[in-house]
């Protein structure tokens, strides 16, 4: 069932999903050629912890670090290591905090260095496809029709929309409902109501849909091994319209980045 959220508990759980846009931007300065991600997971548990939450991720199901950092051919669910990120490479973090009984779970996909013109335009497509299907979450829609916008846009441009791993609703839960493909049916699904907040995450892969998943129980890779895409947003649904709880302004603000993307979906602007 739905759990709609008081204006309170939005707030709260703005500044949750800000915990997590913070330690993005903070973690957007570190990513380049030679660093590991045992070293952005150190940096970043550290950085969470010093904003009064705790790390969404860490313990999760038994997951054993903060972040999930997926490169290239990995979709999502990547465990840090110490290899080091090599320049031409796209990477995926994923991040989530805890505070004031509420999550924030959010996610960007960056490149480290110079990347081809075929990965930066999957990254600018998918991007682009997260706040395609946020003008969706509108009420009286359907969650069919968030799935649908972002499968139309993204499969016009001759990628894999993943099926198996979706959105999802938050709260004082990390995964509430309702569930929230990136595929779908105009008019389908569950209907939006007032005060529900939603995690949409496209997961957009460069070549074929499918998947698989390394022995170790938690990294999902493209089947064919070419480059994945994941960016996500935290939604709340405020008089019947879309308004990010989360913002990718602080990565923008660390990588000397101009964008008015997200206006649209805010009553004032992130103070930086």
């Amino acid at each position: 069932m739905i759990q709609a959220k008081t204006a309170e508990e939005i707030e709260l759980m703005r500044e949750s999903s800000l915990v997590v846009s913070r330690t993005l931007g903070m973690l957007a300065g570190e990513l380049k050629p030679g660093v590991t991600g045992l070293y952005l997971d150190r940096l970043a548990e550290e950085f969470i912890r010093e904003q009064g939450a705790e790390p969404g991720f860490l313990g999760m199901y038994d997951f054993p670090n903060t972040l999930n950092i997926s490169p290239d051919a990995q979709v999502v669910h990547g465990i840090p290591t110490d290899e080091p990120f090599q320049e031409g490479s796209i990477v995926s973090v994923d991040c989530g905090s805890f505070k004031n009984g509420y999550y924030g779970d959010h996610a960007y996909t960056f490149a480290i260095g110079e990347i081809d013109p075929e990965k930066k335009k999957l990254l600018e497509v998918t991007k682009d496809s997260l706040y395609v299907g946020i003008r969706e979450f509108t009420l009286g829609n359907r969650v069919g029709d968030v799935g649908y916008a972002i499968q139309q846009y993204c499969e016009g441009h001759g990628y894999g929309v993943v099926r198996e791993l979706v959105g999802h609703g938050i709260g004082k839960k990390l995964h509430e409902a309702p569930e929230m493909p990136n595929y779908g049916k105009r008019g389908r699904g569950k209907k939006f109501i007032e005060g529900m907040v939603v995690a949409i995450e496209p997961m957009i892969n460069m070549g074929t849909r499918r998947i698989k998943q390394l022995r170790d129980g938690w990294t999902i890779l493209t089947a064919d091994g070419k480059p994945s895409a994941h960016f996500e947003h935290n939604v709340a649904l405020i008089d019947g319209k879309p308004e990010l709880l989360s913002t990718f302004a602080y990565i923008y603000e660390a990588l000397g980045i101009q964008s008015e993307e997200e206006a649209e979906f805010r009553k004032k602007p992130i103070a930086l």
